[in-house]
């Protein structure tokens, strides 16, 4: 389905130059055009929200916040089951939707909707699911621990994986009685923000307490410092993570950041080679490697060092580069010539600092083409900096410590693996892995939504969200006592 035909559920003209606060109205910050980043065609023009459309966005959020809570667990349960079967219907819509405006293959949009539905029924089951504790107390009194809704959370979302990302806080966070403003990146506003939107406007969401309002630092700023959100949810670039987190922590907020980091495949010289290149290669480009688990360092015996560097060589050499929404590539654009050039910066200071490029290194446009680097070392930016592009770099190690040394050699981690048919030698090297996440003959980019997904340091400042851990992340504790009767104080 062609999106210029305007079909009933995603309309563009619904959106022209306006945010979402239960309905569709015009934002004091102006507009700009979403642009397709694989063909250059304007999507739709949206609403860029300033600082007053938070304040009013946030205001509306806590009042509706206040009436949510009241809800009973089922009627907020069907919502969610709504929302879940309006994904499926206009499933083909928003799969497409998806991977034009990201730049991405059509398989991950398909992806990201069918993750959305799951996330739906996931917080469908919040509401039903027991909340609180009875604590031992003294006969007379009944004391209870129970989990309270923090009452707003501000969701500030990525470009790479927008409905994902977006979806998986907002989901649980309403599921539990929360208000929700997203602030999506405004190059992904539609997939990362609209998209949720009319979605939960059809499900019967009540109407102020989910705010979509795309925008730039400013109305960012003034979400993390608005009184009226108690919590931030951040994805994005370490530089900005660290922003948020000073101007929450001055604004005593909780905040949960997911930032990247370096994730490493460990490649073990008993590994059946062709099926580690395909996975070392699966998880450098998939999405052009613009995702926080991408395969950043491929840490490789030196053994076989050049027998699995060719391999790889070879697949890079003929995934075809293209539009990702026609069905014919592998790999789509980058997001834009910023992020083009930047990739292509820590390439090419790379390759100056002794790096050898065996693949790719070069783009037309925002194609940039699938890259193998050898000899990549500590002190290189491939292999201190998340690339965020399809930038394979190429490690050896001698022993099984100096694998793990070379993983562990970051400011923080979202994954790693190690392949071997030695499971016990391969879970070994796992329990020394410091990641958040660790796969035994896998790759790195995985994801189930019951997961608890984070990372220590920059790749998500020890916090997680997902399946166990989000009602830690949405609730707070709360102590209830009660006695039959008060009772008199000595004073």
């Amino acid at each position: 389905m062609d999106v210029s035909q305007k079909p009933a559920f995603l309309d563009p003209a619904a959106w022209a130059g306006k945010v979402f606060n239960g309905a569709w109205v015009a934002s004091a910050g102006g507009a700009r055009d979403v642009v397709e980043p694989a063909t250059g065609q304007v999507m739709a023009a949206v609403g860029i929200a300033d600082a007053q459309d938070v304040g009013l966005a946030t205001a509306a959020a806590a009042q509706a916040q206040k009436s949510w809570v009241q809800v009973a667990p089922r009627e907020k349960a069907a919502v969610f089951l709504r929302a879940a079967a309006l994904f499926q219907q206009h499933f083909d819509e928003m799969a497409l939707y998806v991977a034009r405006e990201t730049g991405a293959i059509l398989p991950k949009g398909q992806h990201e909707v069918r993750e959305a539905i799951t996330l739906c029924h996931l917080a469908a089951a919040l509401p039903l699911q027991a909340q609180g504790q009875i604590l031992p107390s003294a006969s007379g009194t009944t004391s209870l621990a129970r989990r309270v809704p923090r009452g707003v959370v501000g969701v500030i979302s990525p470009f790479n994986f927008p409905l994902i990302l977006t979806l998986r806080t907002v989901a649980p966070a309403l599921a539990a009685g929360n208000g929700v403003v997203i602030k999506p990146d405004s190059r992904t506003p539609v997939s990362g923000g609209f998209m949720i939107a009319r979605v939960f406007e059809e499900a019967g969401l009540p109407p102020g307490l989910l705010q979509v309002l795309p925008g730039d630092a400013a109305a960012g700023e003034a979400l993390v410092t608005d009184a009226r959100v108690p919590m931030i949810a951040f994805t994005g670039s370490p530089a900005v993570g660290r922003r948020i987190g000073e101007l929450a922590g001055r604004h005593l907020k909780k905040v949960t950041l997911e930032l990247g980091g370096a994730n490493s495949l460990i490649v073990l010289e008993d590994a059946d080679l062709d099926i580690a290149a395909s996975n070392a290669a699966w998880g450098a480009y998939l999405h052009q490697g613009q995702i926080c688990m991408a395969t950043n360092r491929i840490i490789v015996h030196e053994s076989i060092a050049t027998a699995f560097t060719q391999r790889l060589v070879e697949k890079a050499q003929h995934l075809p580069v293209g539009d990702g929404a026609s069905g014919q590539v592998a790999l789509g654009p980058l997001i834009d010539a910023k992020q083009r050039d930047r990739v292509h910066a820590i390439v090419q200071d790379s390759i100056a600092a002794g790096a050898q490029l065996l693949a790719g290194g070069s783009s037309d446009g925002l194609f940039y083409k699938p890259t193998v680097l050898a000899g990549v070392k500590a002190g290189m930016r491939v292999y201190d900096e998340e690339v965020f592009g399809p930038v394979a770099n190429i490690i050896t190690f001698k022993t099984d410590d100096e694998a793990v040394a070379l993983a562990n050699n970051h400011q923080g981690s979202l994954a790693s693996a190690v392949i071997s048919p030695s499971i016990g030698r391969a879970m070994a090297m796992a329990a020394q892995l410091n990641s958040g996440m660790v796969h035994i003959n896998d790759q790195t980019v995985n994801d189930e939504c019951v997961n608890p997904f984070g990372g220590p340091g920059i790749a998500g400042n020890g916090s997680s969200v997902g399946g166990p851990a989000d009602w830690e992340e949405y609730t707070q504790w709360q102590w209830l006592t009660i006695k039959q009767a008060a009772h008199a104080y000595p004073f």
